[in-house]
């Protein structure tokens, strides 16, 4: 019943007690939980540290472990190797630097015999402490206290200098005795204790300086320290081929390579500043050394001891020639010397008992000491021919002033180039080395025989006809390059690359031939007509290479524009007329590209003699009368090409632009400037095209078809009609484009009907431009800025409307054609 309470109710918490009991069992509950987290992050951390450990170790006290791998966990960013390295060098640099700082400062305040005991006991101490070390199994601390030893017994020795007093051999020969005893000393001590890596190369480090610092202490010359390093890298040589230690050995080479890196140049320089027969020898001695090593090891070893080898009988030999050849030909007797290495080992039985490396490395040196002659001796065959620039058709033939040796050298660079190729094995090079070898040896060749005559003082006729012949002969190669690569297995995959390289060097050479042939009229006709023959019969023999049918085609072009060029000069035509003699070649090859059109050669002969058309209308500048007849026979040309089917495309327009470019020469020679006689003659022909093209494909849009010739026909008009202030312009301007706008509305265009009422409407604003002006100035200030809001107003209220006309207008516009 209401206002009745059963028995007990009372004793019930409320719900807001009942809700603070429930808050703080949560609380009690989120402590007990965190507690628990905290406890189970302690006991992975114990777990991690145990397991870490070695079987059978285990924690003496478990929260001190469990505390020791909370701050020491296994996971941080140092290794314990590199811990332990840090400290280890830490500590040996602090006690060097300590015993440095002994041996500077407090050496003075101590007598003779405490600086003898001090020295004996430290030295001792050091050197026995890493015997020690290395019983217990302490080799990384046992290498630091080593090291730190080995270098108290540099301050002890320098110490005892300043003790002992100035030596009879002054200071560098006391640095070479002490240098020898601690190289024995450390030696010594490394053999005697071999677990200790450090002694033995830094024995070998200490070794390179006594007999250098010998040399410095009796005034040795510089020839003198580089037969003293040669003499310690033979040594370290000797040193590194004998052992097995591994520290030992890069000691060794690295020695070798610094003391005959120096040694080896220094007898080049002094072979080069006439040093007589010493550097000579020098040399010899370094090539012996090299030959010797490459033979004992393997590899990229082998190869870099056969390239000093080379090297160094190379800079020998020419310093040995030096003396008994003349000036000039010091250059032959290097590159002599460099290929006299690889033509041995061409050699049959040499090829068979000189390893691969050693022949690798001998023919990359060879190559690359004759690749240094070649860029000493270009210059000089570069020469002959820009001496022999002549006057143009001055009848004076130039004399030049080089000698034969620059082609002495190339005739030895062909021979040893020829002989690396040979040498190189089949499996090392590439199946292209001996290829490339050929064609190198080719290049040369024929640099050899266009340098020869001219050097040799052959008559003028004779040089040229040498060249001529040197020309034919490379596009034989071209034509027929099995000749090169025969005997070789990659003549079938060589035979394109030495085709490619006859033809480029057929190349260079006719335009070698061409220069020298500048000298007189009757030899320019007879070298340019040479070179139209060479070039079409390479054409017409290039077999199944459609590159070389075509870029030979191109060159007998090149070749027949020339011809005419030079015949139209030599006849006396100034340069316009010449340029309409040379409209010939681009007919003729149009005629040729049509009889060649399923040919490799048509289209580059057309583009060819569409290049030399270009160089006529550029030479026709000059007389715009010339010029417009030039364009417009160029466009007959264009027009005849345009006839064919397949050239359509590309001629059609290029006629259309050259007849236009005539008709504007020729109206602006007349000094006509109504812009209607410049744009007709394009916008008609142009909607005439645009007819047709839509005749025939019912898919072409109108902006295709008919676009450029309204625009031509109506923009420059407009553009003059805005400028002109008589009435008849506006007016034909306003009927003609009312009829395009009514054109277009009646057949459904949307170019015509956009251009024409655009047009319209400019000449409409046109037209009434002078009145509204007139009611501005009449109307007070504040007016149009009303209006202009109003508007505004307008346009806003009725947005949605007016976007939705426009939409459906724009649709209209669009289905249009």
């Amino acid at each position: 019943m209401p206002g009745t309470t059963l028995p007990g109710m009372d004793s019930l918490p409320s719900p807001a007690q009942e809700l603070v009991l429930v808050d703080r069992e949560l609380a009690q509950l989120d402590a007990r939980r965190a507690m628990l987290l905290t406890r189970r992050t302690w006991l992975l951390h114990v777990l991690r540290g145990e397991a870490a450990q070695p079987a059978g170790a285990a924690s003496a006290a478990g929260p001190v472990a469990g505390g020791a791998a909370a701050w020491g966990r296994p996971g941080g960013e140092a290794s314990a190797w590199g811990v332990r390295t840090v400290l280890l060098a830490l500590g040996g640099a602090l006690l060097a630097i300590a015993a440095l700082a002994f041996t500077l400062v407090s050496w003075g305040a101590l007598g003779i015999g405490g600086r003898t005991a001090v020295l004996g006991v430290v030295t001792a101490v050091a050197l026995g402490v890493p015997v020690a070390l290395l019983r217990r199994g302490l080799s990384a601390t046992a290498e630091t206290v080593a090291a730190l030893a080995l270098a108290l017994t540099v301050l002890d020795a320098w110490a005892l200098y300043l003790v002992s007093g100035p030596w009879a051999w002054g200071a560098s020969g006391y640095a070479a005795v002490a240098a020898a005893l601690l190289c024995a000393l450390w030696a010594g001590y490394g053999l005697a204790f071999r677990g200790l890596r450090a002694p033995l190369p830094a024995a070998v480090v200490m070794g390179q300086l006594p007999f250098l610092l010998g040399v410095s202490a009796f005034d040795g010359d510089g020839q003198a320290v580089a037969w003293v390093l040669l003499a310690t890298g033979t040594g370290d040589v000797s040193l590194a081929l004998r052992v097995r230690s591994v520290a030992v050995r890069a000691a060794a080479w690295a020695a070798a390579g610094m003391t005959t890196g120096y040694a080896l140049p220094a007898g080049f320089e002094a072979s080069l500043r006439g040093g007589g027969v010493e550097p000579v020898l020098l040399l010899l001695a370094g090539a012996a050394l090299g030959v010797v090593v490459a033979w004992r090891v393997e590899g990229a070893w082998a190869v870099a001891c056969a390239v000093v080898a080379a090297s160094a009988w190379t800079a020998a030999g020419g310093g040995l020639l030096r003396a008994v050849v003349p000036g000039a030909w010091v250059g032959v007797g290097y590159v002599a010397c460099a290929a006299l290495p690889v033509v041995a080992v061409a050699a049959g039985p040499a090829v068979r008992v000189v390893p691969e490396a050693v022949r690798r490395g001998l023919v990359w040196a060879s190559d690359g000491l004759m690749g240094v002659g070649l860029l000493v001796a270009v210059p000089h065959l570069l020469r002959v021919p820009v001496e022999r620039v002549p006057d143009v058709w001055s009848g004076a033939v130039p004399a030049g002033s080089v000698g034969v040796w620059p082609a002495v050298v190339a005739a030895l660079l062909v021979g040893g180039v020829l002989a690396s190729g040979a040498v190189v094995p089949a499996g090392s090079g590439g199946p292209g080395v001996r290829v490339a070898a050929r064609c190198v040896a080719l290049g040369l060749g024929a640099l050899v025989a266009l340098v020869v005559p001219v050097a040799a003082g052959l008559p003028y006729g004779v040089v040229l006809a040498v060249h001529l012949l040197v020309v034919a002969a490379l596009l034989g190669v071209a034509v027929r390059p099995r000749y090169v690569v025969a005997g070789l297995p990659e003549a079938v995959t060589g035979a394109d690359v030495a085709a490619a390289a006859g033809f480029g060097c057929a190349v260079v050479a006719a335009s070698a031939v061409t220069v020298s042939g500048l000298v007189t009229e009757a030899a320019t006709l007879v070298v340019l007509g040479s070179l139209v023959a060479l070039f079409a019969g390479a054409s017409v023999a290039g077999g199944s290479r459609r590159w070389l049918r075509a870029s030979s085609a191109c060159g007998a072009v090149v070749a027949a524009a020339g011809f005419v060029g030079a015949a139209g000069a030599a006849a006396g035509w100034p340069a316009y007329w010449v340029a309409v003699a040379l409209l010939v070649v681009p007919g003729a090859t149009a005629g040729l590209g049509a009889r060649l059109r399923r040919d490799a050669a048509g289209a580059p002969v057309e583009w060819t003699g569409a290049a030399v058309g270009a160089v006529a209308v550029a030479l026709s500048v000059g007389r715009p009368g010339v010029l417009a007849l030039v364009l417009g026979l160029s466009g007959v040309i264009a027009a005849g090409t345009a006839a064919r089917p397949e050239r359509l495309r590309v001629a059609g327009p290029v006629a259309a632009v050259l007849f236009v470019a005539a008709a504007w020469v020729r109206l602006a020679l007349w000094e006509v400037t109504v812009p209607e006689a410049y744009a007709l003659p394009v916008a008609v022909p142009a909607l005439v095209v645009g007819a047709l093209r839509r005749r025939r494909d019912a898919g072409t849009g109108s902006w295709v078809a008919y676009g450029p010739g309204l625009g031509a026909g109506l923009v420059p008009s407009l553009c003059a009609a805005w400028g002109d202030a008589g009435p008849l312009r506006p007016l034909l301007l306003g009927v003609v484009a009312l009829g395009v706008t009514l054109a277009g509305a009646r057949w459904r265009l949307q170019a015509p009907l956009v251009l024409g009422g655009g047009v319209l409407v400019l000449v409409a604003l046109h037209e009434l431009a002078p009145y509204v002006a007139q009611v501005v100035g009449v109307l007070p200030r504040w007016l149009p800025p009303a209006l202009a809001g109003l508007l505004l107003l307008v346009v806003g209220a009725t947005y949605e409307r007016r976007l939705r006309e426009l939409r459906r207008l724009r649709e209209a516009v669009g289905r249009m054609g």
